[in-house]
């Protein structure tokens, strides 16, 4: 089994502390400038802009975003949400296009540079929402086209930055049986350290970030070798086991 390197771990936990500081700030930019928070939408808006807008200040409600009584609504949860949900979009497709997942609807493996070009020629407005399209299909409770979130796209400045941080990363670290359980835990953080510090009452919304922590492989191997394994060996005593129990300990070890 392929796992990172402590080296590769700590080069993952930087890049990916940078992305949520980059994809906070990108997430503000872009459901700002779609009036997400004004009372009324921009006169330049279509009336396809302006049902996403209200469908976006929807989501914000049941995010528990407040919306008072001046009409101005409140986004910090929409926008943590947009933040999450873009770089993850742009991140999962990197691991697909790395082991070679990330599939065209024809059936063919496609890369980033082809979902680049096929992009201008079927109207998407980047490489990663035509990724996110043909991901879709196969992830659809990870990529999800109808949720209004996805349908927003971030400044080419906030884009770029974010494609910066991934093309920095080695490709091997995409690779990696361990590397998804880090993201998610690396992407927590920095805001469970801040919790943490402070001192506060955790409440409901802070839970996740300092429960959900990513467990690593040998001691995942651990508790089933010493579990399951220890309930086979137990019952089929003087036989071989049909896999190896590597981290099966005995009474007589020691």
């Amino acid at each position: 089994m392929a796992v990172l390197t402590q080296q590769q771990r700590n080069t993952l936990e930087s890049a990916i502390k940078q992305a949520r500081r980059v994809s906070e700030a990108g997430a503000w930019n872009a459901l700002m400038a779609f009036a997400v928070d004004n009372p009324e939408p921009f006169p330049h808006m279509n009336p396809e802009q302006r049902g996403l807008r209200n469908r976006l200040r929807s989501k914000a409600r049941l995010l528990g975003d407040e919306l008072p009584s001046s009409g101005y609504q409140k986004i910090d949860n929409l926008a943590y949400e947009l933040a999450y949900e873009y770089w993850h979009k742009i991140l999962f497709a990197k691991f697909l296009e790395a082991n070679g997942l990330l599939m065209h609807p024809d059936g063919v493996p496609v890369s980033m540079d082809e979902c680049e070009e096929l992009a201008k020629e079927e109207g998407y407005s980047d490489k990663w929402d035509i990724a996110a399209s043909f991901a879709s299909k196969m992830l659809p409770a990870i990529f999800r086209p109808e949720d209004p979130l996805m349908q927003i796209s971030f400044s080419p400045d906030d884009r770029i930055k974010l494609e910066e941080i991934l093309e920095g990363l080695d490709n091997y670290i995409f690779t990696a049986d361990d590397a998804l359980g880090w993201v998610y835990q690396f992407w927590q953080s920095e805001a469970k350290d801040a919790i943490n510090k402070s001192g506060d009452k955790i409440d409901g919304k802070k839970l996740p970030a300092v429960t959900q922590l990513f467990t690593e492989p040998y001691m995942v191997h651990f508790l089933i070798d010493n579990s399951i394994g220890a309930w086979w060996v137990s019952r089929n005593p003087g036989i071989k086991p049909p896999v190896k129990f590597e981290y099966l300990r005995f009474l007589e070890d020691k």
